[in-house]
């Protein structure tokens, strides 16, 4: 099967074109459907910056890799035109543990070939793409935000309101399903359900697994007293709260390939410190100290901005050298103020912060898909593009090679 693409009329004649030169549009490689390629990706740092050969690139746009994976910038999607990384948001590894029904699921082996036209497109256009692998606990069972925030899917319309788990019986609110504690059994079933999605995730082509204990999902609830009542091995001490996570993060990272990176999501705070009834103690609620402790774990296991202190905290308390990568969250607005956190320069009274290692954007990407070409621009540093996009800025002209054919199909 071939088709082809007739271009009645150019909006710029590219130059230096005759009429009998074969101009090859490149496709993409190893994707089952023609998609121009993409080199370099976009989002690459010009190199040289073509209006000073010696201005030095942007922190924010210089590459990352982790493990065998090279990212072209620190600019990442939260799971929500450019970017280093896209992450395919919080995804079920088991039917339950949707937040609501029409959540997205990796709990069936037929889920991987729902999910890898998404990977097979991403690594069309040169892009890395992750996958969050969640456990919705106790906030499970609900509707969708726009409709109520934390009314519950009654069974009418697809929920499962009478099977909601959670570390104990202490529901989210009294808007969300009433829940019940998890056995020793069931937990031990929850980390098989961990590894069997995060092997259905490598089958399907994923570059990255994000395992998702943060935001009051399942494995938050167990790491954070104010939610976590349990009296068992998995409840009580910092130590037994922080093992759930600690045990999944080990059997994920075993089913992985080595050269795979594996990120972990967590709330650095429950907010509670403040909160008449919870309070900083450690037995109270879940706090920054606490969430610098844990990052020491996972170490060795493998105001706008307003969230950056607590991963300076996080990435203090790590002494393990690049073992443990910190990003940071939370109403990044601006590429200056982005390439500030991961530089640690421009901090109160010009003092020289911690430096942080990548940039995870959510709703800024919502609002402007092109937010990695708009903080290039304010950062003043020229990036590639995707081709059907650059070519109207700037560089048109004939750039099929001519040394090889590789049409569409």
């Amino acid at each position: 099967m071939s088709f082809s693409i007739i271009r009645t009329k150019a909006l710029h004649p590219p130059p230096n074109q005759t009429s009998n030169q074969d101009i090859y549009n490149e496709a993409s490689d190893n994707v089952p459907f023609f998609t121009p390629a993409q080199k370099p990706a976009a989002g690459t740092a010009v190199q040289p910056q073509p209006s000073d050969d010696t201005k030095k690139v942007p922190k924010l746009f210089t590459p990352l890799t982790i493990r065998s994976t090279t990212f072209q910038n620190r600019i990442f999607v939260s799971p929500i035109d450019g970017p280093g990384l896209t992450m395919v948001e919080a995804t079920a590894v088991q039917a339950r543990g949707r937040i609501t029904p029409e959540d997205s699921g990796i709990y069936l082996d037929a889920h991987i070939d729902a999910l890898r036209p998404c990977v097979d497109f991403a690594h069309s256009q040169g892009q890395k793409i992750g996958i969050q692998l969640s456990h919705a606990g106790r906030k499970a069972s609900t509707v969708a935000p726009w409709l109520s925030m934390g009314a519950t899917a009654t069974e009418t319309v697809g929920g499962w309101p009478d099977d909601v788990l959670a570390p104990s019986d202490l529901r989210y609110n009294d808007a969300f399903p009433p829940v019940r504690a998890m056995t020793v059994a069931e937990i031990e079933q929850l980390k098989k359900y961990w590894v069997d999605a995060t092997r259905r995730a490598v089958v399907a082509g994923f570059d990255v697994v994000e395992i998702h204990a943060a935001h009051g999902y399942l494995l938050h609830s167990f790491l954070s007293p104010a939610s976590n009542k349990r009296t068992d091995q998995y409840g009580g001490s910092f130590d037994n709260r922080v093992r759930l996570l600690v045990e999944v993060v080990e059997r994920v990272r075993g089913e992985m390939p080595q050269q795979m990176p594996l990120f972990v999501r967590i709330s650095a705070t429950d907010w509670l410190e403040e909160v008449e009834g919870y309070g900083p103690e450690e037995d109270k609620s879940w706090t920054a100290e606490q969430s610098a402790r844990l990052a020491q774990v996972l170490a060795t296991k493998g105001g706008p901005g307003y969230q950056a202190g607590f991963a300076r905290k996080i990435k203090e308390a790590v002494t393990l050298g690049d073992k443990l990568l910190v990003s940071t969250v939370g109403s990044i607005t601006s590429g200056k103020l982005a390439e500030q956190l991961l530089t640690g320069n421009g901090g109160d009274d010009g003092k020289q912060e911690v430096e942080l290692d990548v940039v995870m954007a959510g709703r800024a990407f919502q609002k402007n898909p092109g937010l990695v070409w708009a903080w290039a621009d304010e950062l003043g540093i020229p990036i590639h593009h995707a081709n059907q996009v650059g070519w109207g800025f700037g560089g048109r002209g004939a750039k099929g090679r001519a040394s090889e054919k590789k049409n569409a199909p």
